[in-house]
């Protein structure tokens, strides 16, 4: 009977511990479920923050790459607008009496060393895009005494020139001295043509340079009584004239980049205001091959560049 109570008792007791057991296994999987399901989650929302934190910065960086476009293009536009703006100002303020007196004055400037460069006889396909090219390349504004016959063959280079801030000035329609020198009239007229010619081509009713240079020259040769006469008649009529104190000889048979440099040192002779004298038709190919070493030559001797904008 003892024994039989033993062995229910030892019955009852593994029973207990198989329970136990049981409820142990049940336990420890509900809380491993429990552990993946919130590691899980976690890491979804790990993941999330570093997705919506990525999708931010990126926004971001779209959102700054608009703006400093938009900035850019705003600026370039600006700057295009102020260019416009500066000269419509620069025309509405013209004084033609004070601008004689200043194109008569530009030997007698205080300012320091500068140059203004002064290109004759184009435009022209052959030689002008290059010159233009290199101007552009060292920020040098310059001024250009065009031909009315030429500026009508080649409206696109006058309006190029303008639109880069150099000025356009006059050098008769026709360059023929007979025809030009026939008599005073006759200067005013070719003047007259070939502001035409340029307002035509810069697509501007308005514009006037009030700037001439005579051919060969304002004073002297067989001309000179018809050109005394054409002088004050310019005057009268608004309109300046400017010759030059310095030339490359790029015209007159220079050859090579060291021949134009020493042409120009000889004849600038140190002086502080210097007008130089090139041409920019069809055949002064070497004009443009030398330019790049006349800029850096004026540069190292401490000039600054000027046009005629720089006088008004």
């Amino acid at each position: 009977m003892y024994h039989i109570e033993i062995i229910g008792m030892r019955k009852k007791r593994d029973k207990k511990i198989i329970l136990a057991l049981i409820i142990c296994c049940v336990i420890g999987i509900l809380a491993s479920v429990g552990v993946i399901v919130f590691s899980k989650k976690t890491v979804e929302v790990a993941v999330t923050n570093v997705s919506d934190e990525h999708s931010e910065i990126h926004e971001g960086i779209e959102s700054l790459d608009i703006v400093e476009n938009s900035s850019i293009s705003e600026k370039e536009s600006n700057i295009d607008k102020e260019t416009t703006e500066e000269k419509d100002n620069t025309t509405n303020n013209f004084n033609a009496q004070e601008f004689i007196k200043s194109i008569k004055n530009i030997y007698n400037g205080e300012e320091g060393k500068r140059v203004f460069l002064t290109f004759d006889d184009g435009p022209t396909k052959e030689v002008t895009p290059h010159i233009l090219d290199i101007l552009k390349e060292y920020n040098v504004k310059a001024t250009f005494f065009v031909l009315g016959s030429r500026v009508e063959q080649n409206p696109d280079l006058v309006k190029r020139a303008y639109n880069e801030g150099h000025y356009i000035a006059n050098h008769s329609y026709s360059h023929k001295y007979s025809k030009i020198y026939k008599d005073a009239e006759s200067v005013l007229s070719e003047y007259n043509k070939t502001e035409n010619a340029i307002r035509k081509a810069l697509n501007k009713e308005d514009y006037s340079s009030h700037l001439f240079r005579f051919p060969g020259g304002s004073h002297g040769g067989q001309y000179e009584k018809i050109k005394k006469d054409a002088r004050k008649k310019m005057n009268e009529s608004g309109v300046a004239f400017l010759d030059w104190s310095a030339l490359t000889f790029d015209a007159e048979g220079a050859k090579t980049t060291e021949d134009i440099l020493k042409n120009l040192k000889n004849t600038m002779k140190g002086w502080n205001n210097v007008v130089v004298l090139m041409h920019d038709a069809a055949d002064k190919k070497i004009t443009y091959e030398s330019l790049d070493d006349v800029i850096k030559y004026l540069q190292k001797e401490g000039y600054k560049f000027e046009n005629i904008y720089d006088l008004i």
